[in-house]
């Protein structure tokens, strides 16, 4: 007889993997498919996860960390995109840091162009934020005056230029 366990996690590779001290959990009851919730508080600066994973060739898995650099594995694949996100992607800690301040309950986004320059599967954004960019399909297509407003990784404001230098994670985040 199959050990329903293999199989489980046959069809969810990172099915193994925890978070650290149960501060995260996946749920797959969200409308729009899974989705990454914190199982404590954080406030704004915490450390909500390492990121866990292995270098890999772009895919939508997978999380921009460097120029040419990706990273694919542990939770990363169930935190999704917002155009007010929770949390943040520290990319030289290689880390997730709460943007805001979080609730037991609450999930774990991120800003994708915050990140991405150029996703390999674009998509209609649902997130239904005030200032919803719409359409989300990496830095590279977004006007700088928007990208300004968030929080990017430092390869990301190389690749847009010195426009962007001037951002700090430090910025208050939008209300």
């Amino acid at each position: 007889m199959p050990d329903p366990d293999s199989r489980q996690n046959q069809q969810n590779p990172y099915s193994h993997l925890r978070p650290p001290e149960n501060s995260c959990k996946v749920d797959n009851d969200s409308p729009y498919g899974a989705r990454l919730l914190v199982q404590r508080a954080f406030k704004r600066g915490d450390l909500i996860l390492p990121l866990v994973g292995r270098h890999a060739a772009p895919s939508y898995k997978t999380i921009q960390i460097g120029l040419n650099t990706h990273l694919e594995g542990s939770l990363t694949a169930f935190i999704n995109h917002s155009c007010r996100p929770s949390a943040i992607i520290m990319t030289q800690e290689i880390a997730i840091r709460a943007w805001t301040d979080l609730e037991a309950g609450d999930e774990v986004t991120f800003f994708y162009p915050s990140t991405e320059w150029a996703m390999v599967r674009p998509f209609n954004c649902l997130c239904g934020a005030p200032d919803c960019i719409g359409y989300v399909a990496g830095a590279k297509y977004l006007p700088l005056s928007l990208l300004s407003r968030h929080p990017v990784s430092p390869h990301i404001r190389q690749l847009a230029g010195d426009v962007l230098a001037s951002f700090s994670y430090a910025s208050t985040p939008p209300r």
